[in-house]
């Protein structure tokens, strides 16, 4: 079973049986991500966050991965948590994973929240990872922490201590769970499950993450019903970035006073 955490409701907020928000990883991170959420949250819901393979404390796998297992390995871990139904917040690699779940089981999801991540592979994208998976192998996580930290956040944090945390996180990813899950990016297609959401669906995408906020507007307008925020002067993430405002939009998402 993957490594995982889970913080319960207080009893005035229904205990064990308040609303479940599960949390899924990118790639070169660990649970830890979400600090500032569970902070948020703490107390008025019953939260799941998680390690992917190969990620954090969780094992990492003899053979290269597919967003197919990835999902498996959410709907295994729903089944493990005894959670009928969740809301899943999903970021980077956690976005296809959410949606490849939602397609096999989606009376699971109560609400979707997608961050920074896209539905399907690109042959650029495939390009990009031949790449990164080639320069982790050649020069380690350390060196593909530097370079990372400074592609993720925005040029004025990358010295500070929200920097140090992130980078020792990506450094501390072992290569062959970053390989492993890499690969997985290479090469998916979730695009005809967005027709068939049914469920609240909120997407979140840093307003200077590239290209990414055009993905993600394009797979909003595919989403019945689904809505769009882009948070100002963050990157890939914008959870750990801007933490402050992530969790305003969360909360008011979540109708959380």
């Amino acid at each position: 079973m993957l490594n995982h955490r889970i913080e319960r409701a207080a009893p005035e907020h229904g205990g064990d049986t308040a609303p479940w928000i599960v949390f899924g990883n990118s790639l070169m991170t660990d649970l830890s991500l979400w600090d500032a959420q569970v902070a948020a949250l703490a107390g008025r819901f019953n939260i799941l966050r998680y390690d992917q393979r190969g990620h954090g404390a969780s094992a990492v796998p003899d053979e290269v991965q597919t967003i197919e297992q990835l999902s498996d390995d959410l709907i295994a871990l729903l089944d493990h948590c005894k959670i009928a139904a969740c809301t899943y917040v999903g970021l980077s690699m956690g976005v296809p994973t959410g949606l490849a779940a939602y397609r096999k089981a989606p009376a699971r999801f109560e609400r979707l929240i997608l961050v920074d991540g896209q539905a399907s592979s690109s042959a650029a994208s495939k390009a990009a990872w031949e790449e990164r998976i080639a320069f982790g192998t050649a020069n380690g996580m350390v060196a593909m922490a530097d370079q990372t930290v400074r592609r993720w956040l925005r040029p004025e944090r990358v010295a500070l201590l929200l920097g140090e945390r992130l980078h020792a996180m990506i450094a501390a990813t072992p290569l062959k769970g970053f390989i492993a899950c890499a690969t997985a990016l290479q090469n998916y297609d979730e695009v005809a499950v967005l027709a068939r959401v049914a469920v609240p669906t909120l997407l979140l995408v840093g307003q200077e993450d590239g290209a990414m906020p055009a993905t993600m507007r394009a797979m909003a307008a595919a989403i019945p019903g689904a809505n769009i925020q882009e948070i100002a002067d963050a990157g890939h993430l914008p959870n750990y970035e801007r933490p402050d405002l992530f969790n305003e939009i969360l909360l008011s998402f979540l109708k959380v006073s």
